[in-house]
């Protein structure tokens, strides 16, 4: 069986570099941000061509502490696409804001930029943008007057450089194109007061030792947290073409299936395709070796907690939780794998599977 994902195989790439560090880590005593992190700050800045980043304890504390560092909270509105990853809505209600879920594009799966204006009121203060499964999502217009945050948790590499939004929340779970060996993220802010504020947020608003002027709790990275991204960090380029190139053996293989569409930065977090006969084809691909997923079953106008946040209806959203599908695409996927996973694809396709 062809799996989703095997973290076991880039244990085994960044293993040994690691095991060194780690035991120079563990003799050190310092295990909380100390010359690691810093370190790791350093060179994920360089690699994103930005001033700086913020390593942070996940990548939905990212995008809390991007709202609070921005002044986002009780009273306030923030858009969310109405299909994500529920991180992205919890960050708003854990600054006390309302998430307002707008619905996503048919065949983007990211938020519809043309359906931001008529969900925004006089409570709106910023619209989180997320770049599903790696690809790069439109922002809305610049016009609008929101405070825009990018919710990059799955697309490290699909845009480099800064942009015209105000922050970028990264996350570095194991599975993630820079996946940690436990929770992590990173925030990236283009005002250098706000990156001072996310440094302060992340030891529970400390200025000066136990002096604190922020409340905020602990979202601090561990020293072994930064010291394993530090060891994966250099082979990113390379593992994010991989990606493509594994995507892009499928697209070919099987045109005709419903895939999301492509983009030439998308980083491909995840491979997903969309289709109306969902477990007919999962069954199908596991029985000719290919394992599958689903990212995500319930848009966020269906999750039990969420829903109460709903304005408007989301039909879109709705049909990609109901329809899609992600197939293995990971970089230490043999040549053997890919072309394995491209036949069936090929076979079901044949099948009419959509």
């Amino acid at each position: 069986m062809v799996p989703v994902v095997d973290l076991s195989r880039r244990g085994g790439r960044v293993g040994a570099a690691f095991a060194e560090t780690a035991a120079a880590v563990s003799a050190s005593g310092h295990f909380l941000l100390g010359p690691q992190t810093e370190s790791f700050e350093r060179e994920l800045a360089d690699w994103l061509h930005v001033r700086s980043a913020v390593a942070v304890a996940s990548g939905g504390s990212a995008l809390q502490l991007a709202l609070a560092a921005l002044g986002i909270g009780p009273g306030d509105e923030v858009i969310v696409p109405a299909f994500t990853a529920v991180p992205t809505a919890a960050a708003v209600c854990a600054v006390g804001a309302t998430p307002v879920p707008v619905d996503v594009q048919r065949h983007s799966a990211n938020l519809d930029p043309d359906l931001v204006a008529a969900a925004t009121s006089a409570r709106t203060r910023a619209a989180i943008v997320v770049h599903l499964y790696g690809r790069p999502a439109t922002l809305p217009d610049s016009d609008s007057g929101l405070l825009i945050i990018e919710d990059a948790a799955q697309a490290l590499g699909a845009s480099r450089g800064p942009g015209r939004s105000a922050a970028t929340a990264y996350s570095f779970y194991p599975t993630k194109n820079l996946g940690g060996i436990g929770d992590g993220g990173a925030v990236v802010m283009t005002d250098p007061e706000l990156d001072r504020t996310v440094r302060r947020l992340r030891v529970h608003g400390m200025t000066d030792l136990y002096v604190h002027e922020h409340i905020s709790q602990n979202f601090r990275m561990s020293e072994l947290e930064a010291a394993w991204l530090r060891a994966g960090l250099p082979d990113l380029a390379a593992d994010n073409l991989r990606r493509r190139e594994i995507a892009a053996h499928y697209h070919s293989a099987a045109p005709d299936l419903f895939w999301q569409v492509p983009d030439d930065d998308h980083v491909y977090h995840l491979c997903v395709l969309r289709t109306q006969r969902r477990d007919q084809l999962r069954g199908r691909l596991a029985e000719l070796g290919v394992a599958t997923a689903v990212h995500y079953p319930l848009a966020i106008t269906q999750q039990p907690a969420y829903r109460r946040f709903t304005v408007d209806s989301c039909p879109e959203a709705e049909a990609w939780a109901r329809e899609c599908v992600t197939v293995p695409c990971f970089p230490e996927m043999t040549d053997a794998e890919v072309q394995h996973v491209g036949q069936a694809l090929t076979d079901i396709a044949g099948q009419d599977a959509r």
